[in-house]
């Protein structure tokens, strides 16, 4: 079965990427993570789509590895000069290499039920003082009434896809044997929220 996001590739920009509504919140998103992440510095970038995140962290300097599970996104991310690969977010433990941080945008991890795992595998990836920006749909949106009812539920299923509704809190409960947690940042009133956290230094 061919997964929503691989159908979806295609139209991918004209559905979110080239929207006002998707320019706004991901110009909101990079006024953030530049701020984070330096020239030199190498970054993972969890369900990177076709590639703008990693484009415009590229222009700044920044090297990206990107993973996606749909090889469709991955083909135009890597049209688009991006360093990308076929991966499941819950196989990045297979990967060897370590980075300065690590990315997800606009929901990617919204479709991982087990966020305990993600933030023991990110810990072997992530070097200590590393940072991770993290983006997640919320649970609860001001702006997105028409789907309030599956977000306050915390859980729905898309296509055929679990999606999990999180609080802020929650997540950092999962992430926080490993990472800090920083600040939160509400992304397009609340329609997604930017979580930003510290990896622990080894002890």
């Amino acid at each position: 079965m061919t997964s929503p996001f691989q159908q979806i590739a295609p139209q991918y920009a004209a559905l979110w990427s080239d929207t006002p509504r998707g320019r706004s919140q991901r110009e909101q998103v990079w006024r953030v993570i530049d701020d984070l992440f330096h020239p030199g510095d190498r970054i993972l970038d969890l369900g990177c789509g076709t590639g703008d995140d990693a484009v415009h962290l590229a222009s700044r300097g920044v090297s990206v590895l990107g993973i996606d599970t749909a090889p469709g996104m991955v083909e135009i991310a890597r049209t688009r000069g991006v360093n990308a690969n076929q991966m499941a977010i819950e196989d990045i433990g297979l990967l060897d290499a370590h980075f300065d941080g690590a990315i997800s945008n606009f929901g990617a991890l919204n479709c991982v039920a087990n966020l305990d795992q993600l933030s023991e595998a990110l810990a072997q990836l992530v070097r200590p003082q590393g940072t991770l920006a993290l983006g997640v749909m919320s649970r609860y949106s001001w702006s997105d009434w028409r789907h309030a009812l599956p977000r306050w539920s915390g859980h729905t299923i898309w296509r055929g896809i679990h999606v999990y509704y999180r609080s802020a809190r929650s997540i950092s409960r999962a992430f926080s044997p490993h990472f800090e947690f920083q600040r939160r940042v509400s992304i397009g009133y609340g329609d997604h929220q930017l979580l930003i956290f510290k990896r622990r230094s080894e002890c």
